[in-house]
């Protein structure tokens, strides 16, 4: 059985509380009022609900049950910022977090402030449950990290319904950049170990590590471009039902799909929105925003397939991770995939897994068993990060999932073939 993670120092996980915090405004400081209350479609939140919602999980899960006497600034907070701990009580529709508008911005603000102080005066009591206290900050810290990326990917998705395409961050010119052949590199396979065995942080369905039996594969060195997008687009592969599954295609089919989210043609040139306002599709560039059943169209089409979750892992779990990922508390990195051949960050990649329990897996006791188990069933997995992804965050056994048809995540793919 794979071991607990050991906690952080106190101090350490104050400092990690301290500088996820300061990303979160970073990412927030560009936004106007209005801009925090878009809500374009069940699937996304608006802003301030994410600002909301990550201080009510430090709330709720460290300062209730271990300050006396402890006093919310609101007690109606726990209502309307709760999203799906059923164990935690009653919650506000998820599709209706853009209609509330009271408490306004300032109110929120002020409840992240009013946390953040009773957070760091828990912590610097000196108790004898700091660990505890540490393991809990650090579990904090990586879920507003995965909200982070929620944030810009659901304004994102806001922004785009605005006819006058609006930039959330300045564009940058993309370097020149010659077409990258795609490779291949041939792995053995055979009895294999997956899953995270440290005791660094990993979520609970990163664990327990496990063995695999794999035959030999090769798997792309690159991801999937927009070259290859295209290419695909101009071969009819959205129309050709041979290379869909039944449910995907019907899915495009019904929703009009043609290409990935956010593209257009204009002037027989392909663009596409981004949080740096509209730009000329880059050919190098990951191809992003397309779906599992997109994703899985294309491998059929090229002739090959998608890797498993256990292929990618054991392909590139010995890769340091860098790459075009959301950077530190005062850089927020790129935001958008870059060209290049690399593994972590610029999108995530869609695999043929099905996120579901690794065996062995128990979900932890109470409301925070909540926080991956349940959603273990009708969803893919995805592998790598992406250029929202915190740097922070990243390890070559985290598992991120999405349901198939989605689309408004960074969310590319990179092929595999049998051996």
């Amino acid at each position: 059985m794979s071991p607990l993670p050991a906690p952080l120092p106190p101090l350490d996980a104050l400092s990690l509380f301290e500088r996820t915090r300061l990303r979160t405004d970073a990412l927030v400081a560009p936004l106007s009022p209005e801009d925090t209350m878009l809500q374009s479609m069940e699937d996304a939140s608006p802003v301030k609900w994410h600002l909301a919602h990550t201080t009510w999980f430090f709330e709720e899960f460290i300062l209730k049950p271990r300050v006396p006497d402890y006093a919310s600034p609101d007690d109606r907070f726990a209502y309307l910022f709760n999203s799906y701990y059923t164990q935690a009580g009653p919650r506000h529709a998820r599709d209706k977090r853009g209609l509330v508008s009271r408490p306004g911005g300032d109110a929120v603000r002020a409840y992240r402030s009013f946390v953040e102080d009773a957070l760091a005066a828990l912590m610097s009591a000196g108790r004898a449950d700091a660990d505890d206290i540490a393991a809990l900050v650090e579990l904090g810290c990586h879920h507003e990290m995965q909200h982070q990326e929620l944030l810009v990917t659901d304004l994102l998705h806001g922004l785009s319904f605005n006819p006058l395409l609006p930039v959330y961050k300045d564009p940058e010119p993309l370097p020149v950049t010659r077409e990258v052949p795609q490779g291949f590199t041939r792995h053995a396979g055979g009895l294999v170990e997956i899953g995270h065995a440290g005791r660094a942080f990993a979520y609970d369905c990163e664990r327990p590590r496990h063995q695999v039996v794999l035959r030999p594969f090769e798997i792309g060195d690159r991801p999937v471009t927009n070259r290859d997008w295209i290419a695909f687009m101009e071969d009819g592969g959205y129309a050709d039902p041979r290379h869909w599954l039944m449910e995907g295609h019907a899915v495009a089919e019904r929703e009009g799909w043609a290409h990935p989210l956010y593209w257009w043609q204009q002037d027989g040139e392909w663009w596409t929105y981004t949080l740096r306002g509209p730009q000329p599709v880059a050919l190098e560039a990951p191809v992003v925003h397309v779906s599992y059943y997109e994703a899985d169209a294309f491998a059929r089409w090229s002739g090959a397939r998608l890797p498993t979750e256990a292929e990618h892992e054991v392909a590139f779990r010995d890769r340091e991770i860098h790459g075009n990922l959301m950077g530190d508390a005062s850089a927020t990195g790129a935001l958008r995939p870059l060209p290049g051949d690399g593994v972590w960050g610029d999108v995530w990649e869609w695999t043929a897994s099905d996120f579901a329990p690794y065996p062995g897996f128990i979900a932890p006791a109470g409301a925070l068993g909540e926080y991956n188990g349940k959603f273990m069933v009708n969803q893919r997995v995805l592998r790598g990060g992406s250029c929202a992804t915190p740097r922070d965050q990243m390890r070559a056994t985290y598992r991120t999932f999405f349901y198939p048809h989605q689309r408004w995540q960074m969310m590319g793919l990179r092929l595999a073939r049998d051996v």
